[in-house]
């Protein structure tokens, strides 16, 4: 079922090319991800997309997919422990030695080689009282079983490590730096390195995106704390201000030059801001509701883009503006003209956790030494 999901990227349309329920194809898919330890397919608007990683393992899965369907034509199928299991009654020559070595009551593998041939409307074994040998059906699903083990071993052969390393990792989000020379940028580095000077044993792992996958990743459980650009956090959320610096207009020295009128200046070239998925961008309405009247709102010409190095690459080549933090603009770019927009409009920083007792733990933390990382506030 999880290979089906991923050859057409769809639950549904799996389900209905298995008819299965999409519940029970969810379910398998699950449950396959869960026990090699790796997500394969993440949301994309109506349909799925595939992880990096469901690409690499895709062969592999399909590979065992095809076992599978070989072992049991008549869409039965078993638990992959029975399979093992007689594999090794296979390999041992008897039940009773199998069961003692796999440490199981003789009656309950006795019960689950049963219930596989019931399956498979087949014999697998000629049992006699020197032992159990395996009959012409059993030695060739034997063999599958071999086949199925080596890929199975490629599959979730680092699934044990990669579940310690998840439970362990401490999982930092954050909004997306405006470059490496950005304060943000600096902040999160110093951090990483004191973590790990910190705290040898639980690696911390940073990624970036945008504020409002952060919230989601928070109440989700994919992120234990996160940097916000934002304001206020909901209720169940706690907080902590560790930055805070003031907007200003930016643009090319000759393009502010022009002109210190800010409406003007506003509706009169193209701006660059990011999407509303951001912090900064929330912060970039409110100077515009504050700035400018409902008819010039009306001339404003807004682009979104959520790359910061995409917009200042347009502030520089193409005559537009934006509205960045004024501390970490001429630390990404000397030559980028800036006009200063009041210390009633400015972007803050927040490091933002869940409310429960390990959040706050984890939280205070993260705070400590993130507080010992940030800059001077401006």
């Amino acid at each position: 079922m999880a290979h089906r999901v991923i050859e057409t990227r769809s639950i549904r349309a799996a389900a209905r090319d298995l008819q299965r329920a999409p519940a029970s194809v969810a379910t398998a898919l699950r449950r396959l991800e869960a026990a090699i330890s790796v997500p394969l397919v993440e949301k994309a608007g109506a349909g799925l997309v595939l992880t990096l990683e469901a690409q690499r393992l895709a062969p592999d899965i399909a590979r065992a997919s095809a076992i599978v369907a070989a072992m049991f034509p008549q869409g039965g199928n078993a638990p992959l422990e029975t399979l093992w299991r007689l594999a090794s009654v296979a390999r041992l020559g008897s039940v009773r030695r199998a069961a003692q070595a796999l440490r199981l009551g003789q009656p309950q593998l006795t019960r689950q080689i049963s219930g596989l041939e019931a399956a498979l409307g087949t014999q697998l074994l000629t049992r006699s009282s020197s032992g159990s040998t395996t009959t012409a059906a059993g030695e060739a699903l034997v063999a599958q079983i071999g086949e199925l083990s080596a890929v199975w071993a490629r599959l979730s052969h680092a699934a044990g490590d990669r579940f310690r390393r998840s439970v362990s990792t401490m999982r930092l989000g954050s909004v997306i730096p405006l470059g490496h020379e950005s304060e943000l940028a600096r902040m999160l580095a110093d951090l990483t390195a004191r973590w790990r000077l910190s705290h040898p044993h639980q690696p911390l792992f940073v990624s970036s995106t945008t504020a409002e996958d952060l919230l989601a990743g928070l109440r989700s459980g994919r992120f234990d704390a996160a940097v916000l650009d934002v304001e206020t956090v909901p209720p169940e959320l706690e907080s902590r201000l560790i930055y805070r610096s003031r907007l200003a207009l930016v643009g090319t020295a000759p393009a502010l030059a022009a002109s210190r009128d800010l409406p003007a200046l506003l509706t009169g070239m193209p701006v660059a801001v990011p999407s509303l998925r951001s912090g900064l961008r929330q912060a970039v309405t409110r100077v515009i509701e504050e700035t400018l009247s409902a008819e010039e709102q009306r001339r404003l010409t807004l682009i979104e883009i959520d790359s910061i190095p995409v917009i200042v690459n347009l502030v520089l080549h193409h005559g537009y503006l934006s509205v960045l933090p004024e501390a970490s603009v001429g630390n990404v770019r000397s030559d980028l003209g800036r006009l200063p927009l009041g210390e009633d409009h400015a972007l803050t920083l927040r490091l933002v956790w869940p409310r429960a007792a390990s959040g706050r733990d984890i939280g205070a933390a993260l705070f400590e030494a993130m507080s010992r990382a940030a800059p001077s506030q401006a």
